[in-house]
């Protein structure tokens, strides 16, 4: 099937929109087509339950003619308010976005200060997107964060709303590792139902000459805790004067969203004249919506997919002209349909050999679950790995280019692994059953993003002299959450895997653990730090190699720990394994969790309070629930929330970052009275504060 790309290229497609709306109708010759996504969707989701939270999606302020479909609600921006949000607990984020550093990169090619990626992303249709998760493993669980300076949360059609806000699960998890999450304004085209009265919503003024609309915006962004918004005006039929309300709008909204933070990328559709004509560059049509005689209008603009060579190397230039660096410029990279295939010249935005030209901007990555016949978790990860790392699956040393040119060789990885205590157990945010302490805690499929760790940005930096094994997220087994590291192969000496790269202030009594698990083969297991990081990029790390005093931990894992005897004012900058094999045996070695900390005892975390159920409905003995609860004291990584069951077992029903919970089905034990609920405080080690507990009594 010819890419996106391919048909804009040709002409022959619209701007950046694959929608999630109705069918278009047929249009006249030479018209824009609009393109559908082609990769195969899953299957259409429940009706949703009585209960169930859902992300935001409004109309700026009018509702479109007629009644909505199926599971759809209709709703006015302009009467929005955060007191009248029924899912306003549900949908808020509670991670603050936090700092990053680039370490030296693995790969000589790879820069830091120079392209930067944004990702535009469609995580579920814009109407019945799980606030908090859902039942089931087939997610797109983005893990590369390490490589993306932008995510926007992708989505809205002109038959459920053009305004959509990110969920708290993907927030939570961007903001973990540094980056900043935008919204999404799409003014779709006519061809897809789009009305300029939308537009002209957008950016009305009241009688004070304010915007309202960019009032509500910013609203929206403090409430929900996620960073700016994308704005896409594809409705043509706009005039000058339209569009210099627009441009006022935008410098409205950035005005109200400068004391807090906000960010807003304008996307190359609607120009001066207000017509919607997408450049493929910024030029004098469309620059005064990145930058005007005023300063500064939007953070960055994304490049339409026309873009060429030329227009690109003029587009940089410009926007230096105008004292605004080139990697503000997002050059449109389509992977909707093709992914890794796409048709794609890397040299007119990332050239080897010489400065970046401009940034770059994934349209639909999530391609790399949508490809898949096999959408497990396991062949989801690999086909990511992939997409990010290159064919190698090893970005110190990439395949031969065959085409796709993977961000791990271009883009330098951040990483935010700046303070004590850090834990990682390899959780992606999805799962097939959720393990804690090695132990099946509930055999349910999962999702929630926000669940999510701190994994190791470069994956997998592997140095052997031998055969490189496998090094895979796996998801057969884990210590905590739902997957761990799984090494798999017969190495024949010693193999060294790279994990975080880190800024950690080390003291005598530091320590570092790992718990691990040998299922085949027998392994000597080793501790690296590196105290200093390579000269120059494409160089290896200089780790210091320690042995671990080795215990079990149950259930054939092992805890691992040594003592990084450093002196104060030490930093440490990276860490690895390294295992060496014993024997001829085939390997395979599970990682289920690693640890940095002070060695002085640790204290269990507070405990949350006021536990109780805010709603139910039941019926048949099962229940749909919103819990809500008071938040601990102190710093929190998330809450767990477990059934006690009467046998006095519990059973993981979900977590979340914030202090509300939705559970949609809990099902009656046997005869048991009333259905008991726990909800702990987990700290970034993972130890578990005491339980506030609450029942639903059944009758």
């Amino acid at each position: 099937m010819p890419t996106r790309r391919g048909l804009l290229a040709a002409g022959a497609a619209t701007g950046a929109a694959a929608l999630l709306g109705p069918t278009p109708p047929a249009r006249a010759a030479g018209a824009p087509a609009p393109v559908t996504p082609a990769a195969p969707a899953p299957a259409p989701a429940p009706a949703p339950a009585a209960l169930a939270p859902y992300a935001s999606y409004w109309f700026p302020d009018s509702l479109p003619e007629g009644v909505p479909g199926p599971a759809v609600t209709w709703r006015s921006l302009k009467r929005w308010t955060p007191e009248s949000d029924p899912d306003l607990a549900h949908n808020t984020a509670s991670v603050p976005l936090a700092a990053r550093f680039a370490p030296v990169p693995p790969n000589p090619d790879a820069r830091a200060g120079q392209a930067r990626i944004a990702s535009l992303v469609s995580f579920a249709p814009t109407a019945g997107n799980p606030s908090q998760g859902s039942a089931t493993a087939d997610y797109y669980a983005l893990t590369h964060w390490a490589y993306l300076d932008e995510l926007v949360f992708w989505g809205g059609s002109a038959s459920e709303g053009v305004v959509l806000a990110p969920n708290a699960p993907v927030i939570d998890a961007a903001h973990r590792n540094g980056v900043p999450v935008l919204g999404n304004v799409f003014l779709p085209p006519v061809a897809y139902g789009g009305d300029l009265r939308w537009t002209r919503d957008l950016v009305q003024r009241d009688p004070l000459g304010r915007f309202p609309i960019a009032a509500k915006l910013v609203q929206v962004a403090r409430a929900y805790g996620f960073d700016g918004w994308f704005v896409n005006a594809e409705t043509d039929g706009g005039d000058s004067a339209l569009a210099t309300r627009m441009r006022q709008f935008l410098r409205a909204l950035r005005a109200a969203g400068e004391p807090y933070g906000l960010r807003i990328t304008w996307y190359d559709a609607m120009n001066s004249t207000g017509s919607v004509g997408w450049q493929g560059e910024l030029n004098a049509l469309n620059q005064e919506f990145f930058e005007d005689r005023a300063g500064r209008v939007a953070d960055t603009m994304f490049v339409d997919f026309r873009w060429t060579a030329r227009s690109l190397a003029a587009s940089g230039a410009l926007a230096e002209r105008l004292g605004r660096s080139r990697h503000e410029l997002w050059a449109a990279v389509d992977t909707e349909s093709r992914g890794w295939d796409a048709s794609v010249d890397w040299d007119a935005i990332v050239p080897r050999g010489r400065d970046h030209v401009v940034s770059y901007g994934f349209y639909r990555p999530e391609w790399t679950l949508g490809h898949l016949s096999d959408r497990s978790p396991g062949a989801f990860h690999q086909a990511d790995d992939r997409f990010w790392t290159g064919e190698s699956l090893d970005p110190a040393r990439p395949a031969p280019e065959t085409g796709w040119r993977a961000p791990a060789t271009a883009v330098a990885d951040r990483s935010t692994v700046l303070a004590l205590p850090f834990a990682c157990a390899f959780n992606t945010g999805h799962g097939l059953r959720w393990y804690e302490d090695g132990k099946v805690i509930s055999d349910a499929p999962w999702n929630h993003l926000g669940l999510q760790d701190r994994l190791p940005g470069r994956r997998w930096v592997v140095e052997t002299a031998g055969q490189r094994p496998s090094v895979t997220l796996d998801f057969a087994d884990a210590w905590r959450g739902g997957s761990s590291l799984l090494v798999a192969g017969r190495p024949a000496g010693p193999v060294v895997i790279g994990l975080h790269s880190t800024r950690l202030p080390l003291s005598g009594a530091t320590a570092v653990e790992l718990v691990h698990a040998t299922e085949s083969g027998t392994v000597a297991v080793e501790v690296g730090i590196a105290l200093r990081e390579p000269a120059a990029p494409g160089e290896p790390l200089p780790y210091t190699w320690l042995k671990a005093a080795t215990r079990s931990a149950g259930r054939g894992w092992l805890r691992a720990r040594a003592g990084l005897d450093a002196p104060r004012g030490t930093t440490a900058y990276a860490f690895a394994v390294r295992i060496t094999p014993r024997g001829t045996t085939p390997v395979r070695w599970r990682l289920g969790a690693l640890s940095v900390r002070d060695a002085a005892a640790q204290r269990r975390p507070a405990a949350p309070s006021a536990l109780r159920v805010d709603a139910s409905a039941r019926r048949e003995g099962t229940a749909e629930v919103r819990l809500s609860w008071h938040r601990a004291a102190g710093p929190v990584r998330h809450y767990e929330v477990h059934r006690r069951l009467p046998d006095g077992t519990r059973r993981f029903l979900g977590g979340t970052c914030g202090t509300a919970l939705y559970l949609p089905a809990v099902t009656r034990s046997g005869a048991e009275p009333a259905a008991a609920f726990e909800v702990r405080a987990v700290d970034e080690l993972y130890a578990c504060s005491g339980a506030a507990r609450t029942t639903l009594g059944w009758t």
